[in-house]
């Protein structure tokens, strides 16, 4: 498939003189738990993108919140030793970068303490690979819809939606999409009364069964998920989760095949792409942290799925997609539940993003490779306007 050309309206966002190549901002790192993971995505992003066609600015973000003009160096972006990179080895100086807040300026400064801000030049779109909180929960997307600035991905509402596992679910349900049994605890209920809020998940359990899962309501990446056999690891289990959201949600297990489509917004609309298996990892109790980044579990791309069950699993995905108001990209995940029926799990929007995630490939398998589809994400980007226009 052919990229399309950017467009030259001013909602697109093109400042430059014609002719001139639209500037990115690569954003990622991030104050999240996932901020390895937005490294990775980071450095195969940067890889991608035609530097014939766009200018590029990577700007990494510590771990404790400072914003960083970062060496262009992907191949530094990468696991070593079976641990994940971060910002801090990539900055190029102790000096902050500042994105623009002011809607007629697209201005990035940098700033250095005891010397005159630089200039680094306006910015035609923000690729924001900034995984979890404070960057794929919609706290990015409302700086830059007020600084006028187009960028990848879901909008605020969308942004929000999708990393708050409560309410995503509350979304899907009210457009009728099939969700698995679920509570949620939030924070003053474990913290004014834990006895009646692990009473609560114990009824849940008893209604449900044993195991359940205990996650992070907001977070990614399976970080902070927990496997539960029984009320003897729930306490564990919760302070594990609490440890990265202290808003959790508490799911049964669901007996069946997970299965992964990703979603991608073309001219005319968004559509799904070839779905894919997750197996069981032997060597883990669940499709964990450990499993998706350090061992490379890999995914079954196609699924072996019927006919019938691939143009089920695509049109569900695209139906969450809509629920949540969603732009860009999404990967949804489901189960194949031994009744033959599906379920959605979650979306993500800003899902994994390597070459070797299975967002990527699953595109790569309907005819899109990694280079095209950051392409198209950017295109799509630049054609959209930010705020209500």
């Amino acid at each position: 498939m052919s990229s399309e050309t950017p467009s030259t309206s001013p909602s697109a966002g093109v400042s430059k003189a014609a002719g001139d190549k639209p500037r990115v901002a690569v954003v990622f790192g991030g104050r999240s738990s996932e901020h390895g993971v937005s490294v990775l995505t980071a450095g195969a992003v940067l890889r991608a993108i035609d530097r014939e066609k766009y200018e590029v600015l990577p700007i990494g973000v510590t771990a404790d919140g400072r914003w960083a003009l970062t060496s262009d160096e992907p191949e530094r972006m990468a696991i070593a030793d079976r641990r994940l990179p971060a910002v801090t080895e990539l900055a190029e100086s102790d000096a902050g970068v500042v994105l623009p807040v002011d809607a007629g300026s697209r201005e990035v400064v940098l700033s250095e303490p005891g010397q005159v801000p630089k200039a680094l030049g306006e910015v035609d779109v923000v690729f924001p690979v900034l995984h979890g909180p404070y960057g794929e929960d919609g706290t990015l997307q409302g700086l830059l819809e007020l600084s006028g600035v187009p960028y990848v991905g879901a909008g605020v509402l969308a942004s929000a939606v999708g990393m708050d596992k409560e309410y995503m679910k509350r979304v899907f349900t009210s457009f009728g999409l099939p969700v698995g049994p679920y509570v949620a605890i939030r924070p003053r209920e474990w913290e004014s009364d834990p006895a009646a809020a692990r009473k609560k998940i114990v009824d849940f359990a008893g209604e449900h069964g044993w195991p359940v899962f205990v996650k992070p309501a907001r977070a990614g990446s399976s970080m902070g998920i927990s496997k539960v056999d029984d009320l003897a690891g729930l306490d564990d289990a919760v302070a594990e989760a609490r440890c990265h959201d202290p808003k959790i949600i508490v799911e049964s297990l669901l007996r069946g095949r997970e299965i992964e489509c990703g979603v991608l917004e073309f001219e005319d609309g968004p559509r799904a792409s070839v779905p894919a298996e997750i197996p069981p990892v032997s060597a883990h109790d669940f499709y964990d942290f450990e499993a998706k980044y350090i061992d490379s579990a890999t995914g079954i791309v196609p699924a072996p799925l019927t006919e019938e069950q691939t143009a089920r699993v695509r049109e569900l995905a695209v139906a969450a997609f809509e629920a949540v108001s969603c732009e860009g990209l999404v990967r949804a995940d489901f189960f194949l539940c031994e009744d033959g029926e599906f379920v959605i799990n979650e979306i993500n929007t800003m899902p994994g993003f390597t070459p070797i995630s299975m967002y990527p490939r699953m595109w790569q398998e309907a005819g899109i490779g990694y280079p095209e589809l950051v392409d198209r994400l950017l295109q799509a980007a630049l054609r959209r306007p930010t705020g209500l226009r």
